[in-house]
């Protein structure tokens, strides 16, 4: 019988991936809050608006996912996946509400904000790989792009609703409850994962328990020239150019002078372009390189604009650009790599794309941070607008590397 959800929202034929896609809204509707009160306590009530701080708690809340590598990516690969993430999801919300709590009663302090990002990174960094390519199970590889793309796009509606939410909580009630918020938000989690239908999952192949297994993956990574541009590329936008926490707090506070409403708003508005990207993303059939150089070629001028916009509404409207370009690059770089990776490499490639994407974090953060302190924050937008270029040029380079060894040389389908 033919699946009677077709098109972008083919995935929710499923019931399992129904189920999951529902908590996973409202889980993510709290992570948004929870990352824009983090980051307004820290730039304005921890600190004197010091986006240096700001970059070392996103350097100590991406810095597991390097650290904790080796592992990460052999427990994706070798566990059950669907009790590995009722544990990690348990954890970030005991975590979120511990610091909920620090937070309500008027005693946290700057380092232990430092604590809770390193710990929660650490949860997230196990979580991520698993999470990531446990979509197979509900879905299947036939739908695993639509599913990657209906993922993005629940995230970037809750970034819609969360920073906007966040904002009015902070403003009433006071930063902490959004903490707390977010804590309570991951029994939605917890409760679909309980509702699957077991016997409708699909397994992935699991992986041999054997010596070198982590180093097996990056042997098979670096056996693929395909994957080491897109991991070029990754590094180099994830690593100076997906900051921000940063670029937006900065531009708010220190540029267009607003309060927790104004900067939640720009996040919201924000992730206009990420829900929009991950839309169009849904609704291809096919995802191919090309996807990746117009995504870091965009990403460039979106960050170019945001750097020279006048006013606040004009910021807000580079922000959709961003958004867009953000996400087409992202989410190409998810689906292609899992697509092209034999089932039982999946979890160690994940684990590198991500230790990848977000592990060099630990280093662009305080750098873009640094430079927000010292020149301004324009000119950190202008290190966000070089990066993509950068991998743009990466892309260009790659595929004409490519088509002049296609005499002798088989093209991974990735490439076309």
């Amino acid at each position: 019988m033919k699946n009677p959800v077709a098109g972008a929202f083919r995935s929710l034929g499923s019931f399992n991936y129904q189920v999951w896609a529902a908590g996973a809204l409202v889980s993510n509707i709290g992570t948004w809050m929870q990352r824009v009160a983090q980051d307004w306590l820290v730039l304005t009530q921890l600190t004197h608006h010091n986006a240096s701080a700001v970059g070392v708690v996103m350097a100590l809340q991406f810095a597991p996912q390097l650290l904790l590598l080796p592992w990460t990516g052999f427990a994706a690969d070798h566990f059950n996946q669907r009790r590995l993430l009722m544990i990690t999801q348990a954890a970030m919300g005991v975590l979120a509400l511990a610091l909920g709590v620090l937070t309500v009663a008027g005693i946290v302090r700057l380092w232990h904000v430092y604590l809770f990002a390193f710990l929660f990174g650490s949860a997230a960094a196990l979580d991520a790989p698993v999470r990531q390519t446990f979509v197979a199970e509900l879905v299947g590889d036939e739908h695993l792009s639509n599913a990657v793309a209906l993922n993005s796009t629940s995230f970037n509606a809750a970034r819609m609703v969360g920073p906007a939410v966040a904002g009015l909580v902070i403003a009433k009630v006071g930063t902490g409850w959004a903490f707390l918020i977010n804590g309570v938000s991951f029994a939605a989690v917890l409760i679909s994962m309980c509702l699957f239908r077991v016997a409708e999952l699909r397994p992935n192949a699991r992986a041999q328990r054997s010596a070198g297994g982590f180093a097996q993956g990056f042997r098979y990574v670096w056996s693929r020239p395909d994957l080491k541009a897109i991991l070029i590329m990754l590094f180099l936008i994830g690593t100076f150019g997906l900051n921000f926490p940063i670029f937006i707090s900065t531009m708010a506070v220190t540029v267009f002078h607003t309060d927790a409403r104004g900067f939640g708003l720009l996040s919201s508005i924000m992730a206009v372009g990420t829900m929009s990207g991950a839309l169009i993303a849904a609704g291809r059939s096919d995802v191919q390189f090309r996807s990746l150089l117009v995504g870091a070629a965009i990403f460039g001028v979106g960050c170019t604009l945001a750097a020279f916009a006048p006013g606040y509404w004009s910021f807000a409207a580079a922000l959709v650009v961003i958004g867009v370009a953000a996400l087409t690059f992202t989410n190409a770089t998810n689906s292609m790599m899992q697509l092209s990776t034999e089932p039982a490499m999946r979890g160690r490639v994940m684990a590198i794309r991500l230790a990848v994407a977000l592990g060099g974090t630990p280093i662009g953060a305080p750098i873009v941070g640094w430079v927000a302190n010292h020149f301004g924050p324009r000119w950190s937008l202008g290190i966000g607008a070089a990066s993509g270029f950068a991998a743009a040029i990466v892309a260009i380079y790659a595929v004409m590397w490519q088509a002049r060894k296609t005499s002798c040389v088989s093209v991974p389908k990735s490439f076309l």
